[in-house]
């Protein structure tokens, strides 16, 4: 049997020339030729040698390294491998600790990783709050493989009968979060949130829960009295409400519009997929009197936005055009109900058809084969929609059949 222990706690501390100094048994202290040392087991099987490292010294002593020595030399009398057997411990505690890893863990890893794809700061903001608010007090702290059905009914129940809506999004997003926990090797099995199959079984669906609740609209045979009276008014806010009326576009598209997106040439305002609800780009032809609107608001510039607010380089707040509402004592109505102000119109008091009015208001295809066939804007037909809704809401029903008639003296389909 080869001698061990043959080096002192001296000769190791003094050991300066690159080199290996054998300790006995496989175990060498190397001497880098910067002066930096290190301990190695050096060993072989399946007739094969290998340098197995021990770390480094003086971390690891002359008595921790002969132990580690010995350690090795045991699995390489049994036939293991010790660099491919550590490799091994370690997995296997990665995967412990893995395991271990909590629901909230996951859901910020979660956020990290997708934020940056998210449209916008309020999105994210949500994601945290409705986290925080109804999935953590419950699971946050559990790990995340232990995450089972009885747990998501427990949290969903509390608010599925009261805020539907909400529990609708926090059960998605806990789905996404056990999902991406089961792709990382954190979890096994089925999804416990999954809906169809799963919840769905469990939990009456939204529709019986509680009746969806419409954004308050004005009717639109009362819009030209309310533009009218709207029209009196010289804010900034004003002419943001009675812009976002005459394009039907939603709140923040309006907030947000930049002089970049607007055509004075063409009469067109282009905005950007990456603000818009649907994720795609969205053309609005704009009406005479919007046209106006923005030829009156670029004389004051000040920056970029077309409704820039009181801080520099934020838009007009949203609570601006409601308490302008409220002033006008239309507390009762929201800024987005004016799209469905438009969309009643379009269906009562027009025949265009509804593919045109709902690419109007820029909502997405639902049906995957009518999305397919549907590669268009309709473009030129929303063009005349627009123009109609910018007459009626200026002069009311009477001025639209005049328009008609030159429509259809121009033989242009609807």
């Amino acid at each position: 049997m080869r001698p061990l222990h043959k080096l002192s706690a001296v000769a190791v501390a003094s050991r300066k020339k690159p080199g290996l100094l054998g300790d006995g048994g496989g175990l060498y202290l190397r001497v880098a030729n910067g002066g930096s040392r290190g301990w190695i087991f050096r060993f072989t099987i399946g007739g094969k040698t290998r340098d197995c490292g021990l770390g480094k010294y003086p971390t690891v002593s002359l008595v921790k390294a002969r132990t580690a020595a010995e350690n090795c030399r045991r699995l390489v009398a049994s036939g293991i491998d010790p660099i491919e057997a550590r490799q091994t411990e370690r997995q296997a505690e990665l995967l412990k600790n893995a395991k271990a890893k909590t629901f909230r863990e996951c859901t910020e890893e979660y956020i990290a990783s997708y934020e940056a794809g998210w449209r916008n700061a309020k999105h994210r903001a949500q994601w945290h709050s409705t986290m925080e608010t109804y999935a953590f007090p419950t699971i946050g702290n559990l790990p995340v493989a232990s995450i089972d059905t009885e747990l998501v009914l427990t949290l969903l129940r509390r608010i599925w009968e009261t805020k539907p809506e909400t529990a609708s999004r926090v059960r998605q997003r806990i789905e996404s979060i056990l999902n991406w926990a089961r792709a990382r090797g954190y979890r096994t099995g089925e999804n416990p949130a999954v809906w169809r199959g799963q919840l769905d079984q469990l939990l009456p669906p939204k529709s019986r829960v509680r009746k969806v609740r419409h954004h308050p609209a004005l009717p639109f045979t009362e819009i030209s009295l309310f533009l009218a009276k709207l029209r009196g008014q010289t804010s900034l806010s004003a002419r943001a409400l009675e812009f976002l009326i005459l394009t039907a576009s939603r709140t923040g598209e309006t907030l947000g519009a930049k002089w970049s997106e607007i055509d004075f040439v063409n009469g067109v305002w282009s905005i950007s997929a990456s603000r818009m609800k649907s994720g795609r780009p969205h053309r609005v032809p704009l009406a005479p009197r919007a046209i106006a609107i923005l030829k009156e608001l670029v004389e004051l510039r000040q920056n970029e936005l077309v409704f820039p607010g009181m801080r520099h380089d934020s838009p007009l707040s949203q609570m601006s055009l409601l308490m302008l509402l409220r002033r006008m004592g239309h507390g009762d109505i929201t800024t987005h109900g004016f799209r469905s102000t438009f969309r009643d119109w379009s269906a009562e008091c027009t025949s265009f058809s509804n593919e045109v009015a709902e690419m109007a208001l820029a909502h997405v295809v639902s049906d995957a084969v009518e999305a397919a066939y549907r590669r268009g804007d309709l473009f030129s037909k929303r063009r005349t929609l627009m123009a109609e809704w910018g007459v009626y809401c200026a002069n009311g029903p009477g001025q639209i059949v005049a328009l008609e008639r030159r429509e259809r003296g121009n033989g242009k389909a609807r």
